[in-house]
């Protein structure tokens, strides 16, 4: 053994103290969004079949939430609203009596400090469940901007902090900016969801937004998940529309995609950890066949190290807990 030369790579993993002192990635909970889902109605608190944990809930019902993430230091929530009513060209998305517009001027009131981004898009408001305006079974491109653009006005109005246009239309990012610019809120940010694929982990959030679409699939507007060039594309587009937060979503499958488009781009990177990803570690943990807090934390280090610079993740409130140590 006295001719063998080799690293002694495990002298800074001898203790805690050590391994911590050596961390290359630190994971907070000032790094986290809390997506929150509102609906319309009264004393509401609906949960989630496939989503444990996780509510539809009513304004008078909303602050009570609302007051728990503060009360953990998580420092933004994102919202998503479900309307009463529904129609062809998603009128309740742009309203300034919507639901999201109504639970942000709730949420800033008590709470002005907390960063509330507004998801922007059209897909819970439509009937027919798709992201934006439809002509037969084709959905609309340059129609749609519009509307999204009406929509992020709104939102800023009602006084959003962020928008968040997730629809993947064409050209959104610009027909946003530029509505914004005109209508005086040169200063809101656009978090773009850039990088947005066609996945099979959204099926737990059609169920708590009731956004499934009605007809078809999202596949003409949302993006191939084999393809990871395209990814660049999008996102290029987008930093040159004026996006100022790049969103990758989903996040676990999509870590190289995120990676990559952290070393292509000086924007902050958003990782959306979705409905189907928390949705299958509750049901591993439920049965017992894993441990919740380490996988969560591990899962969400791992977005972290990919690049992500924030984390939007239904784990937030659960998270911030286990790094408080509680």
């Amino acid at each position: 053994m006295s001719q063998l030369h080799f690293r002694r790579n495990r002298r800074l993993r001898n203790s805690g103290a050590l391994r911590s002192m050596v961390r290359e990635t630190i994971l907070k909970k000032e790094d986290f969004i809390y997506p929150i889902f509102v609906i319309e109605g009264e004393n509401v608190k609906n949960e989630i079949s496939s989503m444990p944990g996780i509510y539809q809930l009513s304004l008078d019902r909303l602050m009570d939430e609302v007051d728990e993430v503060v009360s953990l230091g998580i420092p933004s929530v994102i919202l998503f609203g479900i309307p009463a009513t529904k129609d062809s060209i998603g009128t309740g998305a742009y309203d300034e009596q919507g639901i999201v517009q109504k639970a942000t001027r709730l949420i800033k009131e008590k709470h002005p400090e907390l960063v509330v981004v507004a998801d922007t898009c059209l897909c819970e408001y439509t009937d027919h469940g798709h992201c934006g305006v439809v002509h037969g079974e084709k959905v609309l491109n340059d129609p749609s901007l519009d509307l999204l653009a009406k929509t992020a006005v709104s939102q800023a109005e009602a006084g959003a902090d962020i928008i968040a246009p997730s629809n993947m239309m064409d050209g959104f990012v610009i027909a946003i900016r530029q509505a914004l610019d005109e209508a005086g809120f040169e200063d809101i940010p656009i978090m773009s969801y850039a990088v947005k694929y066609a996945s099979a982990y959204y099926g737990p959030f059609r169920d708590a937004a009731d956004s499934a679409p009605q007809f078809g699939d999202r596949k003409t507007y949302q993006m191939d998940p084999a393809n990871r060039m395209e990814a660049l594309r999008e996102a290029e587009s987008d930093v040159m529309e004026g996006a100022d937060f790049l969103i990758v979503k989903p996040a676990l499958s999509y870590l190289d995609i995120m990676r990559d488009v952290k070393n292509n781009v000086l924007l902050p990177v958003v990782a959306y950890n979705v409905s189907g990803e928390y949705s299958m570690v509750k049901a591993a943990a439920q049965n017992g066949w894993i441990n919740e807090k380490e996988i969560v934390l591990e899962t969400l280090t791992s977005m972290k190290r990919a690049g992500a610079d924030l984390i939007m993740t239904y784990h937030a409130k659960d998270a911030a807990r286990w790094l408080e140590g509680k």
